[in-house]
Order: C-alpha cells, then sequence, then structure tokens
C-alpha cells in the first residue's frame, strides 16, 4: 500500500509548486475550452494573449501600488494591466448580469407605463468599470433614447478610461464616466433638478443635517454588478444609495456571494430561499480563493443590502465554471418604504380580509361595532411584525400587483409537496360551473386553485372578488404564472404557453415580459423549473398529472396505436370516434389487468391523480352498495376501481365529440389542445377581455387551507365557494370536516353557495352540511351509460346553500335548553 505521505511532498516550497501546477493545469484547461468555439486564427491569438494578461495579472504581478494603501491605489494596481482585456475575459466567470439588465429594464418598462415613472430615467451604475453593464442594455432598452442621463461610477481610472472610449465610439453622449469613489458620489452635483431639489430642502431647514451633502433621491435606476463584493466599506455605499434612489426607482445588484441557511431561516422579507444555502466546503473555498483578489464573500454584504431596501425579486444561482459551481445571486430591489404606509397596508389587507376599506385613522382609533377591525390576514400581521422591529416588509408587499398574499414558504405544510404542482390541468367542467352558478358581478366567491383554469373561467365573468385558495405553493405558482402572462404577452405567445405547452424562448419571455408581474417566489419557481417544463415535453407532461398523461401514451406507443389516437383526436363526428375506440383503444384503457396492477393502486392514484386513499373508500362503498357484497377484498377493490374507470370514459366517448367539443380528454390524448378544442380561457375574445389592465384587480392568491383563509374574513361575506372534490378526503372520523363545513357557514351570506363534487353519489358529509345550516341538492348524478359532465370524472354534484347562520341556530339551541322551546320564551 502507497502511504500518503510518499505522494505529497512535505517541503513548503514543493507545496507551491504543486499548487501553481495545479493552478496551471486549470488555466490550461480554461484556455483550451475557451479557444475551442474560436473560428479563426486570429481571434485565437486574441484569445491567448487576454487570457495570460489575466493570468498575470491575477496571480502573477504583486498589487503593490504606489504604497499608499487606498482603495483606488489597489483597484489600479489589481486592473491597470488588465483594463483593456478586461471584458473578454469575464464572459465565462461573470455570470447573472444580462439576468439583472433585463430583469430592471422590465422593472423601469412597467413602472413608465403605469405612470409611476413620469419623466426620462436617470441611471447610475455603481462599480461600472469598462461600462459593459451600459452597453449590454440596448438589448433591452434604447439607452440614448430611453434614459435621460448614464452615470458610470468607478474608482479605478484606467477602466474609467475605457468607458470613455467605449461611449465615445457608440456616440452615446447622455453617459457620463465618473472617476470617483461611491460614497462621496452625489447626483445633485451632477443633475441640475436633483441640484434644485436639494436646494429647496436646505433652504427650508433651520438647523441643517449633519451630512448636507446626502442625496435627496433622483434617480429611477441603481445598479451594481460585481462590485459591492469589492467595497471594503460597504456600510456607507448601501446608506448612500438609499439617499439616491427615486421613490419609484429600482435598484439591481448582482454579485458573488456564499451563505448557510442559519444566517437567514428566520427572515420573511428576502424574496425567497431557493437554491440560497451553500454547502461548507463551497463557502470555505470561495471565500479563500476570492480573497487572494480582496474580493470578499461575507454575507454581511448581501444581508445588509436586504435590509435597507425592499425586496422585489431574488435570484440564486451557481455558474458552472469548468466543472465547479460557484455561487452568485441576482436580486433587483426598491426603496425600503415604499407601500409600506399605513393605510396602504389596510387597503390591501381589507382585500384579503373582506373587511370595509379602513384608513389609517380608523385603525389607530381601535376596533368598532362587530370587531370587524381584529380581522387580520397573515400578511398583515407580519407587515405589522416587520415594522415594528425597522425590517423591510416580506416581499410580496413590493410587487407591483397584489395578487399573492404572503406566505411561509418553510413552514412543513406547504414543503410537503416537495416544490412539485400535481395538476398542470384542471378537471372540473368550467361550462357546467357557469351553468349552475350564474355568476354576477357582486359575488365573492372563493375557490380551491389546482391548475388555475377555473379561477381563470370565473375571472371572465368579472365577479367583484375571488379568492383562490391552495396549500401547495407550486400550484399558485401556475395560476400566477398564468395571470401574469395574460397581463404582459400577446395571444399567440399565450396560446403557445398554455394552448400548446411548449415556447422555445421561455427563459426570455420570463425575465424580459412577466417578471415585473409576479411575485419573488413564483419567479424564483418557474426560472428553476420553466425551461424543462415549456421547452422539453410541455406543460402537461409535468406534474403529478403529467405521469398519468406519460403513462397513457407509452401504452398507446407500446400497443401501436399512435395512429389510432391521432385519428380519434380528429374524428370529425361522434360515430367515427365510437368505431376508432371500440375497435383499438377500448381494449388498452380498460384492461382489467392495467386497472387492477396500476390505476387501482393507491400510490398512483395520488401521486398522478390526486386520488387520496378515503376518496378511493368512497368510490368501493358505492360498488359494495351495488353489489351487495359483505366485504372489500384486494379483488373487489381492483373491480370497483374498474367498473368506476368504464363508467368514466365509455359514457364521455359516446356522447362527446373530442376533436370539437371535449378538451379535457383531448388533452389526455395528445398532451396539448388543438385551435378547435381548448378551454374557453384560451379564446382570442378571452384574452381581450383578461388583458385588460383591471382585469385581475380583484384576484386574491392565498396560499393555505380553506379553513385558515376564512377564519381570517369577515362572517357573511362570500357568496360562492367551490371546494372541487376537496371534501371526499376529509376521513368519516375525526371532526375535519365538520370544523370546515362549520367556517363555510360563518363565512357565506345567507343564500350563498358551495359546489363541490365527489366520486360518490350521496357522500357521507352530506348529512353533516344538513346539520350545520345548509340545505343540499344533487345537481347532477352520474348512472352507468350516462355522462354527468364533459370530464365525466366524479359521480355527482352538489350545491349547499346556507339556510341559517350557525350563530343564530347556536341562540336558538341555547334558549331552548333554557326554556325549553322558544315558544315558552314568547308566553
Amino acid at each position: 500500500m502507497i502511504r500518503l505521505s510518499a505522494v505529497i511532498p512535505r517541503d513548503p516550497h514543493n507545496l507551491i509548486s504543486l499548487a501553481f501546477l495545479f493552478l496551471g493545469i486549470f488555466l490550461t484547461t480554461t484556455f483550451l475550452l475557451a479557444f475551442r468555439s474560436r473560428k479563426t486564427r486570429s481571434e485565437a491569438t486574441h484569445s491567448i494573449h487576454a487570457y495570460l494578461k489575466f493570468f498575470y495579472a491575477c496571480f502573477v504581478k504583486p498589487h503593490t501600488g504606489d504604497g499608499t494603501g487606498s482603495q483606488q491605489d489597489a483597484l489600479e494596481s489589481f486592473y491597470k494591466a488588465q483594463a483593456d482585456i478586461y471584458d473578454a475575459t469575464r464572459a465565462k466567470l461573470l455570470h447573472g448580469r444580462n439576468d439583472m439588465l433585463g430583469l430592471v429594464a422590465a422593472q423601469l418598462k412597467y413602472r413608465t407605463q403605469a405612470g409611476l415613472i413620469t419623466k426620462k430615467p436617470v441611471w447610475v451604475d455603481i462599480g461600472g468599470g469598462t461600462g459593459h453593464n451600459i452597453e449590454q442594455m440596448s438589448a433591452f432598452l434604447s439607452v440614448p433614447e430611453f434614459f435621460h442621463a448614464v452615470y458610470v461610477v468607478d474608482l479605478s481610472p484606467s477602466l474609467c478610461e475605457m468607458a470613455r472610449k467605449r461611449f465615445q465610439r457608440l456616440g452615446w453622449t447622455n453617459v457620463k464616466v465618473i472617476c470617483q469613489d461611491a460614497r462621496a458620489f452625489r447626483l445633485h452635483e451632477h443633475e441640475q433638478e436633483a441640484h434644485q431639489r436639494k436646494k429647496t430642502i436646505l433652504e427650508g431647514q433651520i438647523v441643517h443635517d449633519l451630512d448636507e451633502n446626502a442625496d435627496v433621491g433622483g434617480a429611477e435606476l441603481v445598479t451594481m454588478s460585481y462590485a459591492l463584493s469589492m467595497i471594503p466599506e460597504f456600510y456607507p455605499v448601501i446608506d448612500s444609495l438609499s439617499s439616491l434612489l427615486s421613490p419609484n426607482g429600482v435598484i439591481g445588484v448582482c454579485d458573488f456571494y456564499v451563505q448557510s441557511k442559519v444566517d437567514y431561516q428566520s427572515r420573511n422579507y428576502i424574496g425567497g430561499v431557493v437554491d440560497r444555502h451553500c454547502v461548507w466546503i463551497s463557502r470555505v473555498f470561495w471565500r479563500t480563493w476570492f480573497e487572494i483578489d480582496r474580493v470578499n464573500l461575507e454575507p454581511a454584504r448581501r444581508d445588509y443590502l436586504e435590509y435597507r431596501f425592499g425586496t422585489v425579486l431574488s435570484i440564486n444561482a451557481r455558474n458552472l465554471f469548468f466543472g465547479v459551481k460557484l455561487p452568485y445571486y441576482v436580486w433587483i430591489g426598491c426603496s425600503k418604504d415604499s407601500g409600506a404606509s399605513t393605510t396602504k397596508l389596510a387597503e390591501i389587507d381589507a382585500a384579503a380580509t373582506e373587511s370595509p376599506y379602513l384608513s389609517a385613522l380608523d385603525i389607530q382609533t381601535g376596533p368598532t361595532a362587530g370587531d370587524v377591525v381584529g380581522i387580520r390576514s397573515k400578511a398583515y400581521e407580519s407587515a405589522i411584525v416587520n415594522l415594528q422591529s425597522s425590517l423591510p416588509l416580506p416581499a410580496t408587499w413590493y410587487q407591483n400587483h397584489h395578487w399573492r398574499i404572503h406566505h411561509d414558504e418553510t413552514l412543513q405544510k406547504h414543503m410537503r409537496f416537495n416544490n412539485k404542482y400535481i395538476y398542470a390541468f384542471t378537471w372540473e367542467d368550467s361550462r357546467v360551473d357557469a351553468r349552475l352558478l350564474r355568476v354576477q358581478p357582486d359575488d365573492v366567491i372563493l375557490a380551491i386553485t389546482s391548475a388555475g383554469d377555473n379561477i381563470l373561467s370565473f375571472a371572465l365573468e368579472k365577479p367583484r372578488r375571488i379568492h383562490a385558495v391552495d396549500l401547495n405553493p407550486s400550484q399558485n405558482h401556475l395560476l400566477e404564472l398564468k395571470v401574469a402572462a395574460f397581463t404582459a404577452l400577446g395571444y399567440s405567445d399565450v396560446w403557445k404557453l398554455f394552448g400548446e405547452g411548449k415556447h422555445e424562448a421561455f427563459r426570455e419571455i420570463l425575465i424580459k415580459k412577466l417578471s415585473p408581474h409576479m411575485s419573488s417566489l413564483a419567479f424564483q419557481f418557474w426560472l428553476q423549473n420553466g425551461t424543462k417544463t415549456f421547452i422539453n415535453k410541455g406543460l402537461y407532461y409535468s406534474g403529478g398529472s403529467g405521469h398519468a398523461l406519460q403513462l397513457v401514451g407509452w401504452l398507446f406507443k407500446l400497443f401501436g396505436l399512435q395512429d389510432e389516437v391521432k385519428r380519434l383526436c380528429s374524428a370529425q363526428t361522434l360515430n367515427e370516434q365510437r368505431e376508432i375506440w371500440k375497435r383499438s383503444i377500448r381494449r388498452v384503457l380498460h384492461s382489467r389487468i392495467l386497472t387492477w396492477t396500476v390505476i387501482g393502486n393507491e400510490k398512483w392514484l395520488w401521486k398522478a391523480l390526486g386520488v387520496p386513499p378515503a376518496q378511493r373508500n368512497i368510490i368501493e362503498q358505492d360498488y359494495l352498495k351495488q353489489d351487495d357484497a359483505p366485504g372489500m377484498n384486494p379483488i373487489r377493490s381492483g373491480r370497483a376501481i374498474y367498473e368506476y374507470v368504464l363508467n368514466t370514459f365509455e359514457p364521455v366517448v359516446n356522447t362527446t365529440l373530442m376533436s370539437e367539443d371535449n378538451h379535457y380528454y383531448l388533452l389526455t390524448l395528445q398532451g396539448k389542445y388543438s385551435r378547435k378544442s381548448h378551454p374557453e380561457y384560451l379564446t382570442p375574445k378571452a384574452h381581450i377581455r383578461l388583458s385588460k389592465p383591471d382585469a385581475f384587480d380583484g384576484l386574491r392568491i392565498h396560499t393555505d387551507e380553506i379553513n385558515e383563509v376564512i377564519a381570517r374574513m369577515r362572517p357573511g361575506t362570500l357568496t360562492i365557494v367551490v371546494v372541487m372534490d376537496s371534501m371526499d378526503w376529509f376521513p368519516p372520523t375525526g371532526s375535519h370536516a365538520v370544523r370546515q363545513i362549520k367556517a363555510l357557514n360563518r363565512a357565506l351570506k345567507l343564500k350563498g353557495r358551495v359546489l363541490l363534487r365527489s366520486a360518490g353519489l350521496t357522500p357521507w358529509y352530506i348529512k353533516k352540511f344538513e346539520e350545520f345550516g345548509f340545505s343540499a341538492k344533487r345537481v347532477g348524478a352520474r348512472m352507468p351509460g350516462t355522462c354527468i359532465d364533459r370530464v365525466n370524472m366524479y359521480a355527482s354534484t352538489w350545491i349547499c346553500t346556507k339556510e341559517i347562520s350557525m350563530e343564530e341556530d347556536d341562540v336558538r339551541q341555547g334558549l331552548r335548553k333554557i326554556y325549553g322551546s322558544v315558544e315558552q320564551l314568547k308566553i
């Protein structure tokens, strides 16, 4: 056996030589990979020259400078020898810069269109170096036309000289290069409007502030790209950025980082923690490595940035740098005080709790009659806690839209979904819902989000408010994506995303167009998952329901039925459809072996179709009643599922034409909708209605249990509640169902309605509704050979109408106990 000490030299000089050997191998590999894509010999020669200068400046040249020890001297010592090749050698190292520029550009365009920014913006790029960011912004905005003025501020004379040459070449006269310490830069010294504003403020002060040079706002955009980590005294720089930014301005930062989850796990204002944690070896290695060039990755820089500003969007990513994952972040922020007024908080909270709007004065005077002021959303409570601690508000409060209500994504009840959604499409027939409910303009609707299709269908009816509720954060992320798409995209892009389920430029439109209309959590989710969802297999092959579609497709391929499926999906008449079904496809989908081994399997039912054990039991109990069997063994259990599936598919094929009027099963068979058969929200007319500026003003998206949401609502405000088949999920034993029914009674107005579907013809909990103030009516029943709706997945549909308020009923019961009857009390 070879001893380790025999391989590794102990002499310090040999250790240094060995380190340089490994470094040489690493850099050689870097050069070879960089040159592999070069087309000409001159390009390769130029690249070799650039990387050799980069290697010399970073790893060989002593950073002694002129001996003053100042930060400018240190920077100039480092950058002077490589200023002319800086941009060429940083492309593979400094990732995220274009994403940051795209995100801040999208925010500026939105705020300009919304009237929040009423003049040509001023942009200050701190640590702007060679001006690379300014030129790259032209991919998103016209710098000479869009911006009134752009200031590139950097402390290195050599880099500033390169920037001046760049803008002289481009002919951009509105860009000014300032060689100055970022701590000393003052916008009012360069901008006449800012100067006049500062002068007015000083004239009105009897006693001047200690820092008379502090800025008073004026920059609509401030950016820092890989500069914050190089500034030794970063606290005053970040403080100066706060005074530099205008009230409706945006700040964007991109930089390296390393951090442990121990540091941030209790913070609710950082915009999400997806991929933020760095493992121990990564933290130690990268901090040590970057300290060689005076780059500091301690968490305090990013932490203080997030403390001084409100977080709009946050991204944690890894640059796969020749096989090594280098952590970096992109952060978009705004003024910490933006939207933090008590009046604004109360207005948004009132919409979430269905309480009357209360002014800030009303809040301070205390609760009013009925104690409606005491009803608060979780989002409002979190905001008050943060304000009392001088912390920024949770990130959802800084969004351009207040659709998404703040939730704590670190709670176990949310994390148990493993950052995945089950449903990529909704299985409830929206046409039947519209016929049964007849939504009116003054309706206040609460519905389970699922894939969001039903929420969009309700939005087309323009009720006063829609509360979308789902415990799974990812289901709400999907709804957010759909709402953002209608808000920002044209019909062709919306059709690609949700009609075909694919979009070749998803990441580009996410950053450029959708990002201003999404919460930070939803944006993080789709930045991480969107490319593989919309470019690889497609949206409808993702999520738990996507497993079912993939299995069906695999079975058809195994049995050589792909052509028959295409014929079925394009059949022009019911007779043609029935003929194709009977001669080939029916025997596969109605195979008892398939049903018993796969579809009847409990794990499959839950993971792919979202059918929990309690709902499966309802199916089995109905089968026992029909079969009059004494008990349920595994064979009979499989038979129950088989019969249920048979009664689902057969009537659908016989009564609805998939190619024109049943997009639910068309999607199941081909993984996308067609131009003839699709949900109503994907029609051009629906796009016109849903893309209006006020289309989703009444939408609130709650990530919580139904009971938690309605417990924080003013009693008697909801008019319609749609719980889908969720009541089937409750076990007959226990009090879960009763608690929810009581809560629904409290939240609904008299004559308010609950629409529900069930896998059973007469589910056990209907009696509970009747016991607690509701009248129940079955408005649809699926009998063998019949079709309850175009989906036909459920055995029954019910509307439970609130007839008696539970508070009133409780009073009556109390009186009966005391006086024997209400009649005796009257006497």
